[in-house]
């Protein structure tokens, strides 16, 4: 990938693990327009399918817990950057980052790569390290690991990111946003040194060229320190909300904090978790050491109300490029639909649906790629906000997730409950579940006939199930198919025929109609 003879100011072969993640896929269009060449290493190529740079970059499937794939994508690799991390994946996930990082550093020994960057947590001081939170602990370590390689290494410390779909902008967003009166736990008084992502960002890149003799750890972060109670007035008032009345109180634990998160806001407890417990600490940069190698330009760092701002009018634009759930959830299903309909002599449960519509195959797309979100599920909305509230409750991701965009959809996005697994645009939708269930679900939906012939929905449910729990879950909500499943599949072509003219009238319809009802 890359040339002994390459000079200095031409680009350099990046490797870039987690491009499926919030940062990473944000950091490859980044390395790119800086003229670097990219290839990034994942475990589901076809997430990055969809994404407007995916034909600029060379993809390899494998995984970093996995040393021949690791050694296949460092070959002739300049710069490695490790971005994934396990965020509070059960238990055993510090054994698994630990081993993940050494193989890292070993095959980018091996390969004779030149630098590796790793952007971890920044960590309080003054605090031993046996009493930080395990997902800090684990992150810290990780860092050393990546130092100790033999590999000359930058590790990036950074405290809260705010950008727009960042796990902690909507964690503060959604918590400002719906709780005009807050009772909150102590940590909300917690010092924290928030950085803009777009600094994050500037600041990855730049490691890239380091000098060959910069090996060690930086602080970094925005140019304010603030406790998280200010970042929450601060942002209400950039959102132009009434100023919020926030009580502190001693009693609510990490373990309560997180599931107070998961029930105000679209993060769910497994991750809200980490990301508290990670607060109860001064979280403050002791150094800026970072600023003599990569200088920042005018107008950065960038402070924290207009991070805020361009975050919200990334979200009002429907420019979130990714989102915290871009990556998959920790104990989430993600086997793939198997290719076998009789899953090698398993049991898979169906429920077909299919219904004529009157309207041209794009105006039905339309309505079905707009599913989700705001517009809803097209059936029962009573039903459906109930199992997400039960999901919730059990620790799943709950409902709330909703859309990285309004319109569009590509593999890999997190859609409420469920996962895109497929999309062939015009044809096909094919969702996974993510929500707890004794067994693995899918749900199809598909666009049939057009040029002269009748156009057709067709929709497939299909459901696998472990043990017979889950043989007893689908047969005790099998009665409840007809009016979900049967109300869907009727009120998708009653909406696409509604809000659209039929074939051969003019245009095919270009409002997104909501679900709701």
């Amino acid at each position: 990938m890359s040339d002994d003879t390459t000079p200095a100011g031409g680009g350099l072969g990046c490797l870039v693990t987690g491009a499926t993640g919030y940062i990473g896929g944000r950091l490859v269009p980044e390395l790119l327009g800086a003229g670097h060449r990219v290839r990034c290493l994942v475990r589901t190529p076809a997430k990055l399918r969809d994404h407007p740079w995916a034909g600029q970059v060379e993809i390899l499937q494998g995984d970093v817990t996995d040393a021949e794939s690791v050694a296949r994508a460092m070959d002739g690799v300049d710069v490695a950057y490790y971005l994934v991390h396990a965020l509070g994946t059960g238990r055993g996930f510090e054994d698994t980052d630990r081993a993940a990082a050494r193989i890292f550093g070993s095959e980018a020994r091996r390969a004779g790569v030149g630098r590796l960057v790793y952007l971890g947590g920044l960590t309080p001081a003054s605090v031993p390290e046996d009493e930080l939170s395990p997902h800090l602990r684990s992150r810290a370590e990780v860092g050393r690991v990546l130092l100790a390689s033999g590999v000359p290494t930058a590790v990036l410390r950074a405290a809260v990111i705010i950008g727009s779909g960042s796990a902690s902008f909507e964690m503060l967003r959604y918590l400002t946003e719906r709780l005009p009166v807050m009772v909150t736990p102590r940590w909300v008084r917690t010092r924290i040194q928030p950085i803009a992502v777009r600094d994050v960002l500037r600041l990855l890149t730049g490691c890239a060229r380091l000098p060959r003799e910069v090996h060690r750890a930086f602080d970094i972060g925005g140019p304010e320190v603030l406790t998280y109670v200010g970042m929450m007035r601060r942002y209400a008032r950039v959102a132009g909300l009434p100023r919020r009345l926030i009580l502190p109180v001693p009693v609510l634990t990490p373990g309560l904090s997180s599931h107070w998160v998961g029930l105000v806001t679209p993060v769910p407890a497994s991750i809200a978790r980490p990301l508290t417990e990670s607060l109860r600490h001064e979280v403050v940069c002791r150094e800026n050491d970072i600023e003599r190698y990569v200088p920042s330009p005018p107008g950065h760092p960038i402070g924290f109300d207009d991070a805020v701002r361009l975050a919200l009018q990334r979200v009002r634009d429907a420019q979130v490029s990714t989102r915290w759930s871009s990556a998959s959830v920790p104990g989430a299903p993600s086997d793939p639909l198997p290719t076998d309909p009789d899953w090698a002599g398993g049991s898979l449960y169906t429920d077909v649906r299919e219904r004529g519509a009157d309207v041209s195959r794009e105006a039905l797309w339309d309505v079905i790629e707009g599913i989700g979100g705001e517009n809803g599920w097209y059936s029962f909305p009573l039903a459906w906000a109930v199992r997400g509230r039960l999901d919730r409750l059990v620790g799943g991701v709950g409902l709330r997730r909703g859309r990285r965009d309004a319109r569009r959809l590509r593999a890999g996005d997190s859609l409420d409950f469920w996962r895109v697994e497929e999309i062939e645009r015009g044809r096909l939708l094919r969702l996974r579940a993510e929500m707890r269930l004794p067994g693995l679900a899918w749900l199809e939906m598909y666009v049939d006939g057009g040029d002269g012939a009748p156009v057709r929905y067709r929709q497939r449910a299909l459901f696998h199930p472990h043990g017979l729990l889950g043989h007893l879950y689908w047969w005790g909500v099998s009665p409840w198919h007809a009016v979900v499943f049967g109300g869907m599949a009727r009120n998708i072509v009653r909406t696409a025929e509604r809000t659209a003219p039929p074939p051969g009238g003019p245009g095919t319809g270009s409002r997104r109609p909501s679900g709701r009802g």
